[in-house]
């Protein structure tokens, strides 16, 4: 065999500048690898924490009234952890216990970064966003540590307001920034009277989800049904409704209800709803645990089924203080508050913490948006297979429970239940 050494030569020649010169570009910046995509499978410990603060919060709303539910969880709970970067002693221990917080830093900031960039991506079939922002006090000494902290891992851009001379208008930028990051469906999150002269620093999140659903119903099959709000009441609802072959759904039902999982464009997101048997929620929810749902999820078959759900539209505003506190918070919002993270001293505490939400169930899809405010001041101020299956029907004429969630990790981004459709 006869070898062309000047060829062969050559060509190694060639290779050594192609290596030289890429190694040379990707040093320079000029070429750059792609970003690695999250990993959603390491993010357990941070969905389990806002699981079940979501659980946590949903009882607490539901033995005060009996009205329709609605909030995120994810944005209650990514207001909280910036506010948890800064909180020291048991002070910091107190939030731990009622958000579930993991106590590893380096943990909870990876897995929330993660979540946020998920959320956040391009290229979505749906709209979902999430957005962070901290309003200080223009002259008052934050610890630069604790600003970079927030913004680094959550987000979190802090901007300086003058509370002092201008409470209002401060109160107005932020409500306005609310707006903009929820498609204007979230107004007037901070009513007037709670930005103060003596207000430091404004936390804020923001959330916003649209999404068609992968199997939407048709307006003309649309009808005025009667739906049960109680025992004795019962009011008419336009029940949508889908009844064809092509009705295939995620479907589930045991002795207490049946559990009915509809995903939106993308595959990525679903919305789950949970109808009890017997119109019997107060028993539902008495079962409602993260074990429950990981269980009930496991369940769910795709298989034909003849749904019927009321379109409805609804907002919710809660004033959280004094939940939270009973929850197991109550020094966060004491004189004896310890948020030395934030300023190098024990100068503030929370005053108030506000969450508003929104949320649209049609024929089309969901449009569902939350918004999360901690304002805080100086301390001292104020069955087996059968020949022939019956085809279930899923018909949700009375009260029930419904998730908005995403569907790879079961991360709930939005629960509520739904009393009177009509409210």
């Amino acid at each position: 065999m006869n070898i062309n050494w000047k060829i062969l030569t050559g060509i190694a020649i060639l290779l050594a500048i192609v290596i030289v010169g890429g190694i040379f570009l990707f040093r320079e910046g000029t070429i750059s690898l792609p970003e690695p995509k999250p990993n959603l499978a390491d993010i357990n410990n941070v969905v389990e924490a806002n699981n079940q603060f979501a659980l946590d919060y949903y009882s607490k709303l539901k033995d005060k009234d009996g009205d329709n539910i609605f909030f995120s969880p994810f944005s209650i709970s990514s207001a909280f952890v910036m506010t948890y970067e800064g909180a020291k002693g048991q002070t910091a221990e107190e939030i731990r216990s009622v958000f579930y917080f993991p106590e590893s830093s380096n943990l909870r900031r990876t897995e929330y970064t993660t979540i946020f960039d998920e959320i956040n991506k391009g290229d979505k079939k749906y709209k979902l966003s999430s957005a962070n922002a901290l309003w200080a006090q223009e002259d008052y000494q934050f610890l630069k540590d604790y600003f970079d902290s927030v913004e680094k891992y959550y987000g979190g851009k802090a901007t300086n307001l003058d509370f002092k001379k201008d409470p209002e208008g401060s109160r107005v930028t932020i409500n306005n920034w609310v707006e903009n990051q929820t498609n204007d469906k979230i107004k007037d999150l901070i009513p007037s009277g709670i930005i103060k002269t003596m207000t430091k620093l404004v936390l804020t999140n923001a959330i916003y989800f649209k999404g068609e659903w992968v199997k939407q119903f048709s307006k003309n099959d649309t009808k005025e049904e009667n739906f049960r709000t109680n025992k004795n009441g019962t009011v008419k609802t336009q029940m949508m409704q889908r009844t064809d072959d092509e009705a295939i759904f995620n479907y589930a039902e045991n002795s207490n209800l049946q559990i009915l999982e509809t995903p939106y464009s993308g595959e990525e997101l679903s919305i789950l709803l949970l109808l009890p048997k017997g119109d019997n929620l107060e028993k539902l929810e008495s079962l409602l645990s993260t074990k429950k749902l990981s269980e009930w999820r496991k369940d769910l078959e795709e298989q034909r089924v003849k749904v019927f759900i009321p379109k409805f539209k609804f907002e919710t505003k809660y004033f959280m203080a004094d939940d939270l506190k009973a929850m197991g918070m109550p020094i966060a919002f004491s004189d004896s508050a310890d948020f030395s993270g934030m300023t190098g001293k024990r100068d503030l505490k929370i005053n108030e913490a506000i969450h508003q939400a929104f949320v649209e169930v049609n024929e089309e899809g969901t449009e569902a948006a939350a918004a999360t405010a901690v304002v805080m001041r100086p301390v001292g101020g104020a069955a087996g297979p059968q020949k022939e299956p019956k085809i279930p029907v899923f018909r949700a004429d009375h009260p029930f429970i419904f998730l908005i969630q995403q569907k790879n990790t079961g991360n709930i981004l939005f629960i509520g239940r739904v009393v009177n459709p009509n409210l």
